[in-house]
């Protein structure tokens, strides 16, 4: 992808009091905004039905004034603007109005500038992100799948996912479960030449030792008991786009050994049939372990890491990443909104700070799981505990939360969400599969072992 120029973000700074709001709209200038200031009333709801904003700062707004009229006006008029309020006081009925009224953020007097700017900074990396997801969606209709992420972390990720998207270098992505590593795949298939032909994702740990082979390769007719016809093996499915060989370092050493020798000639063998058949491929692998300690346990063939270890990405977890949880959640919520044919509801403050605080142990997808059972969930006005850093109850728009007596577990979550999930589909497994994520087979098990076993 071609380096395009910065574009202004665009911010109107409304008050009553002219110097302030001419301070305001210099610091924000400082910052490459491009700034109409603008008294309130009617004079800004002229200006905002006549232009477009990415931010709105509203200065001195307090309950039943003509300032939260304007605010309201601002989200009916641009719902895509980020509105930041700064009130008049302190009080926690005037913030939660601003919230309740599509505010962004708030800010109490004194005002402190370098505050401002910071919020600022923020609601803007969010307007941005919201544009990029718009403009992709529109061009890529139906895909959805992006890797998410404002923090340096994961920019520097992206920089060399763009770089080695250019060229057809395997890459290995390593990352605990959860980070996003078939996304990152993906997203660097996407971004490649090969972006309109197929991608394939294979789970090897899924794949029983038996039938690896046949489904990685193919096999021909009459080869063995049962293959009734011949088969095309899943590298045959990838040609000349992209293969995803995730969780590789659960591959048994005999398959190792035969993926080496796909990897290093570009060829494969169909089960019965001694014919070597060209293959052209892009191949990305997944670890949830470093590979480099599987080869020195022995657990991993030295020679065919070498073959994987051309570009290196490590995915940092979630908990490494925390300002990149607002982003995430914004995301999700747009992403299973639509998916789901649900209205999006506003995430409050307090919430998002629960969300930031979390540790977030099974990271990204976990995150994105939450965010959708809270949404299925939500049109029911079923509760959700939040996630608990600690014993501090949350109120609010989203105020799903539970005594901590009633002693929640993994397991007892897994099954209300699992059981949400196949009741919004009607009973339909194939599509629960999808939406929790897990193949079908997963699913099954997971549901009859919640049914067979206490959930306490």
């Amino acid at each position: 992808m071609s380096a395009q120029p910065a574009v202004a973000s665009q911010a109107l700074v409304i008050g009553t009091d002219e110097g302030e709001v001419g301070g305001v709209a210099r610091s924000l200038a400082a910052i490459g905004c491009q700034v109409t200031p603008s008294g309130c009333g009617e004079e800004a709801l002229a200006i905002l039905q006549e232009h477009s904003y990415d931010l709105v700062v509203l200065l001195a707004c307090k309950a039943g004034c003509a300032g939260l009229e304007v605010l309201l006006a601002t989200r009916a008029i641009q719902s895509r603007a980020q509105v930041i309020v700064v009130a008049l006081d302190d009080a926690v009925d005037t913030a939660v109005q601003a919230m309740q009224s599509g505010a962004y953020d708030y800010l109490t007097r004194p005002l402190r500038i370098d505050e401002l700017v910071l919020r600022t900074e923020r609601a803007l990396r969010l307007s941005r992100l919201q544009c990029e997801i718009a403009a992709r969606r529109r061009t890529n209709p139906g895909g959805g799948v992006e890797f998410v992420g404002e923090t340096p972390a994961v920019q520097r990720l992206l920089g060399l996912a763009e770089r080695a998207a250019a060229t057809r270098a395997t890459v290995l992505l390593v990352g605990e479960t959860g980070t996003g590593k078939d996304c990152l795949a993906r997203t660097i298939h996407s971004w490649s030449p090969r972006n309109h032909q197929p991608f394939v994702t294979v789970s090897c740990s899924a794949l029983p030792e038996t039938l690896l082979e046949s489904e990685l390769f193919g096999h021909t007719r009459g080869s063995f008991t049962g293959a009734v016809t011949d088969h095309t093996g899943l590298f045959e499915h990838a040609q000349h786009g992209t293969i995803l060989l995730d969780e590789i370092e659960s591959l048994s050493p005999t398959a190792q050994a035969k993926l080496l020798r796909v990897v290093e000639e570009r060829t494969i063998q169909r089960v019965g049939d001694g014919r070597a058949r060209p293959v052209d491929f892009r191949l990305i692998a997944a670890a949830n372990r470093e590979l480099d300690d599987e080869v020195a346990q022995g657990r991993f063939r030295e020679d065919l890491w070498y073959r994987l270890n051309v570009i290196t990405m490590h995915l940092p977890p979630l908990r490494e990443r925390r300002d990149d949880i607002r982003l995430l959640a914004v995301h999700f919520r747009d992403l299973m909104a639509a998916e789901l044919e649900l209205e999006p509801v506003d995430i409050p403050p307090p919430v998002l700070e629960r969300l930031t605080a979390y540790e977030w142990p099974g990271n990204v997808r976990e995150l994105r799981n939450w965010v959708e059972r809270a949404l299925v969930l939500a049109t029911s006005g079923a509760e959700l505990p939040l996630p608990r850093p600690h014993a501090n109850h949350v109120s609010g728009e989203w105020s799903w939360d539970r005594p901590l007596d009633e002693r929640w577990s993994l397991r007892k979550l897994q099954q209300e969400y699992i059981d949400a999930v196949l009741d919004r589909t009607r009973g339909h497994r194939s599509r629960a599969a999808q939406i929790l994520g897990i193949d079908r087979r997963t699913l099954y098990r997971r549901h009859r072992e919640h049914r067979n076993t206490p959930a306490g």
